[in-house]
């Protein structure tokens, strides 16, 4: 059983810390935490995004504030504060918004940013 050694000091994460310290302006990504293999990262997004897709990995959008306009080719999802998307793996998407999300995205370590 793996156990906490008492010189390790456990930290919480303030989101709204960590959105606080991202760039100005309409795009920002950030590195916040890293779980076994996974990335834990936040992105504020204002915009149309560029039309694109993972072939190693599928992708994970849990919207914090905001919405987020998924277009995919024969359909678009509209996703709310509190709700999530999954993207399956090889699957082409343009986010957008017209007033900007915050959504945190948990990705397998080392998944480029398409941007």
């Amino acid at each position: 059983m793996n156990r906490i050694r008492r010189h390790e000091k456990l930290e919480k994460i303030n989101l709204s810390e960590k959105f606080g310290k991202l760039p100005n302006g309409d795009y920002a990504v950030g590195l916040i935490a890293k779980m076994s293999d996974y990335d834990f990262k936040i992105v504020k997004f204002k915009g149309d995004f560029v039309r694109h897709s993972h072939s190693g990995t599928d992708e994970m959008f849990i919207i914090l504030e905001g919405a987020l306009a998924m277009n995919f080719r024969d359909q678009e999802v509209e996703v709310h504060a509190g709700e999530m998307i999954v993207i399956p793996k090889g699957v082409e998407h343009k986010p957008s918004s017209i007033d900007g999300y915050k959504a945190l995205l948990i990705e397998p370590e080392g998944v480029p940013n398409t941007r």
